[in-house]
């Protein structure tokens, strides 16, 4: 198949000069691309076969990541939310911790159908998502892993193991986990060994997950310090500081996923960038759950930032044009700001290609993953403005089609599958929860 008349955003030596051209693609990988020049009055009315994509002067760029998602949360819409909700932890405990104990398998999978087909319409086709049913643990990534495999994306799986329900639960989570990692992973579903945050996990599961990262040379994802409530228990339940503890026990790497990091000192951060790990950025989550913000001056340039969206949408383009506001609110210059979505932009290649070597830079040779941006840029388009394009232009607009190792999963905005049969799914899995929701808030109030 070819994508025609289309701007192309190749990556090369952390750069992108757009060109205009052709794509050529066979057996799931770009065959290769061919430059002509930009005439406008001919970008509409080209005739293609019925295989192929027509960009009409659209820019072509690769895939968006989200490297912090939470399937788990899809179905939480308009619940009858009883508890105090006046600070973290009571957000924690009146909704989010009564979410995921009512989740049942079919409920997981209907989830993971949403939060998929969600990220497809947004140009993702590579999660990293973060688990948690601490009521139905055994199995839950594989039914995850199936929904990555039958809805045709690819994925970076773990559950979330906490000592909050009891030890027992906690060593249920360190299993699944195991398990997963033992028997599930393949080319395109991943793992890594998921803990929440350190205030709920005991030194004794710490030294468990321990023992799998060392045996398995696996990284953590884990929420840190999202808020002060993380500092202020680790140091008292455990005379230690989050950080020091993650250290203390040898989970510090660099294929692990700090989640939020924004209770941190310049010291935290300093020792994260000696262990090359990687923190996720969730500003939109953050700031709906008011736990505050990431002091961007201490944060060393060493250390890999990644965008997540926390569960709260499939939108990490979103997320990166929200950090760049904050980075400029905060009063970051322009070119301070530009620079810093640059070096994330690219970090996150990085990244992810410690668990996707393959992953595309859309050069001749590469896996075509790819997205079509339903933007034609209205002024000159080249290396020395594409940022501005791209902040400003690009990621305001709408993802006009997906394509995942060749194969067209949204073509002219719809989804290449039988939508109406997962939504239907959905629908159903969700009224179960809703009722499950309920019925748990009246019994804990």
């Amino acid at each position: 198949m070819k994508i025609t008349n289309a701007w192309i955003c190749s990556i090369n030596d952390d750069k992108i000069e757009p060109v205009f051209g052709d794509i050529n693609i066979n057996n799931g990988k770009i065959s290769g691309i061919d430059k002509k020049p930009f005439e406008y009055h001919k970008v509409f009315n080209e005739t293609i076969q019925e295989k192929d994509i027509n960009a009409k002067g659209c820019v072509v760029t690769i895939p968006n990541i989200n490297f912090h998602d939470h399937f788990y949360s899809r179905l939480a819409k308009g619940l009858p939310i009883t508890g105090p909700m006046d600070n973290f932890q009571n957000i924690l405990k009146s909704l989010w911790w009564k979410v995921d104990t009512s989740l049942d398998r079919e409920m997981i999978i209907a989830s993971a159908q949403l939060g998929i087909l969600d990220s497809i319409k947004n140009g993702v086709t590579y999660i990293f998502d973060h688990h948690s049913s601490p009521q139905t643990t055994s199995g839950s990534l594989q039914a995850i892993a199936d929904v990555f495999d039958d809805l045709g994306t690819r994925g970076v799986i773990c559950f979330e193991t906490t000592d909050r329900n009891g030890h027992q639960l906690a060593e249920e989570g360190i299993n699944e986990n195991k398990n997963f990692l033992g028997n599930y992973v393949n080319d395109n579903v991943k793992g890594l060994l998921g803990l929440h945050a350190s205030f709920t996990v005991s030194d004794e599961t710490l030294q468990m997950a321990s023992r799998v990262v060392e045996e398995n040379d696996l990284g953590i994802h884990i929420h840190l310090c999202e808020d002060k409530i993380d500092r202020e228990q680790s140091e008292k339940q455990f005379d230690l500081l989050p950080v020091e503890r993650l250290k203390k026990f040898k989970l510090l790497n660099k294929k692990s996923i700090l989640s939020h990091g924004i209770h941190l000192t310049k010291s935290d951060y300093n020792t994260i960038a000696k262990y090359g790990c990687a923190i996720a950025f969730n500003p939109d989550s953050n700031m709906n759950n008011a736990v505050g913000l990431p002091d961007f001056n201490i944060i060393p340039d060493e250390i890999p930032v990644l965008m997540g969206t926390d569960g709260m949408n499939s939108n990490p383009s979103r997320s990166l044009k929200q950090l760049f506001l904050l980075l400029r609110h905060s009063g970051k210059s322009f070119e301070e700001s530009f620079t810093k979505i640059q070096n994330i932009y690219f970090n996150q290649l990085k990244f992810v290609k410690r668990f996707f070597p393959d992953f595309t830079g859309l050069n001749t040779g590469d896996r075509a993953d790819l997205i079509i941006w339903d933007y034609v840029p209205p002024t000159p388009f080249s290396i020395e403005n594409f940022w501005g394009h791209f902040l400003y232009g690009i990621i305001e607009s709408r993802i006009k089609d997906v394509l995942h190792n060749g194969i067209i999963l949204l073509k002219d905005f719809e989804l290449k599958f039988n939508d109406d049969i997962y939504t239907s799914n959905i629908v159903k899995e969700g009224h179960r929860f809703f009722n499950k929701f309920g019925e748990s808030s009246l019994h804990t109030e």
